[in-house]
């Protein structure tokens, strides 16, 4: 008698059985993401957008670094943004705020989104118009890294606040990422946090990550990351002109 649901089956058998199934589910969901996240890809490339996907654990200041980035750039680039949160529309209403396109997202129970409400959401937006959308993901340094949006490219932010180590934790999502912004650096002489133990353990875990200290309060570092978002501009007129040649 299995002593987990009381079937006649015996406990060892069951467990293989079981354990079976939820890698048959998870391998199911993750493909079925999949499919979706080419078809939000082929739509952003279509619309020549630069997609990023903003990851990172509550409270690293991804929304901060978000309303600076708009009300600095929003004169240069057309943006559009999804929020996504469990619950409330708060940073969406901070969004809105800068005057750029915002849709929220509540995931209710749910950790992270996928493919499924990114491709939904966007429907909100003209992005024959945009030329960045900023996708904020839910404060989760878990499971986003696993899902697929149809991004250009993963944006991890961590906080000086949240320790050096955060990426030997989380490798999945650091591995994921291309870029790692180190947010609140003016908090430094507040803190013990080794900044460059962390950006050692951050290449450890992938050697090809860009790394950015910056701060989205005083300012400093966000020239560097404004560049790099201009750059993927530019790089994706080119891919552009590129394709309409061929």
């Amino acid at each position: 008698m299995c002593t987990e649901c009381g079937c006649s089956s015996t406990g060892h058998s069951h467990n293989h059985e079981h354990e079976s199934r939820t890698i048959r589910v998870e391998e199911d969901l993750l493909a079925k993401n999949n499919r979706l996240a080419a078809g939000n890809r082929q739509l952003f490339a279509s619309n020549h957008l630069l997609v990023l996907n903003l990851v990172s654990s509550p409270g690293s200041g991804k929304t901060s670094i978000l309303e600076r980035t708009l009300a600095d750039l929003k004169g240069q680039f057309n943006f559009s943004v999804l929020e996504g949160d469990q619950q409330t529309a708060n940073d969406a209403d901070r969004i809105a705020a800068t005057g750029v396109p915002v849709k929220q997202i509540n995931t209710g129970t749910g950790c992270h989104l996928d493919a499924h409400m990114v491709g939904h959401g966007v429907e909100n937006f003209d992005l024959v118009k945009t030329d960045i959308l900023m996708i904020e993901n839910v404060g989760n340094l878990v499971c986003p890294a696993a899902f697929d949006l149809g991004e250009d490219h993963k944006v991890a932010v961590l906080s000086v606040t949240e320790g050096e180590d955060k990426p030997l934790k989380y490798p999945q999502m650091f591995q994921a990422s291309d870029l790692m912004l180190i947010n609140k650096i003016d908090l430094l002489p507040y803190l013990n946090f080794d900044l460059e133990q962390c950006k050692t353990f951050a290449r450890q875990i992938n050697p090809r990550i860009e790394i950015m200290e910056l701060s989205c309060q005083d300012g400093v570092g966000m020239q560097q990351w404004f560049d790099w978002l201009t750059a993927g501009v530019a790089r994706k007129n080119r891919e552009t002109r590129n394709a309409q040649r061929v």
